[in-house]
């Protein structure tokens, strides 16, 4: 438990070949099932608060409580996603804390000195999210994501999927 931010409730995977990826993770580590989104549409995106065209491919899945998320971006545009691919890694990139007092939080880690590395938004004000540019040790890049609204309950569906799953339809396409 972070004193700052909470409890890690994921942990985002930046990859080459997500499904590589899916199936590493289903077939050896028995996780799954993923929510595979090959097309993730956002409203918009900033990468160092300037606008982006990143896109990305992601897939969800749950171990107990922690969520895993993989994400293979697209295209070129610029983002964390790339920076990270880019200086040779692969793997954890970052964890995620969830709020349904998104602004309040945000406000309160921008006073506290956390710099916004990228930010974005998915169906509408209540699925923002912010990566805090916090990496100083690879893999702890900051993810504070708006759960008020229909995430949040798309979250809790993976997660309930996952306590009940006996291994068929390991990778269940989304539409975004």
């Amino acid at each position: 438990m972070s004193r700052i931010f909470g409890k890690v409730c994921q942990n985002g995977y930046v990859v080459r070949d997500i499904e590589a990826a899916m199936k590493h993770w289903t077939e050896v580590l028995g996780v799954g099932p993923f929510y595979y989104i090959e097309r993730v549409k956002m409203d918009w995106f900033r990468y160092r608060g300037e606008a982006s065209d990143a896109e990305v491919s992601i897939a969800l899945a749950n171990t107990g409580d922690l969520q895993i998320e993989l994400i293979q971006q697209r295209n070129e545009a610029p983002s964390m996603y790339r920076d990270f691919l880019a200086s040779g890694r692969e793997g954890l990139q970052h964890m995620s804390y969830w709020t349904t007092d998104y602004q309040g939080d945000f406000d309160r880690f921008v006073a506290l000195g956390y710099r916004v590395g990228q930010e974005g938004q998915i169906g509408g004000p209540q699925g923002r999210f912010v990566y805090f540019d916090t990496e100083t040790h690879p893999g702890t890049v900051i993810e504070v994501s708006d759960i008020s609204g229909g995430k949040g309950a798309f979250f809790q569906r993976i997660r309930e999927a996952a306590a009940k799953w006996d291994g068929s339809r390991p990778i269940r396409p989304v539409r975004s």
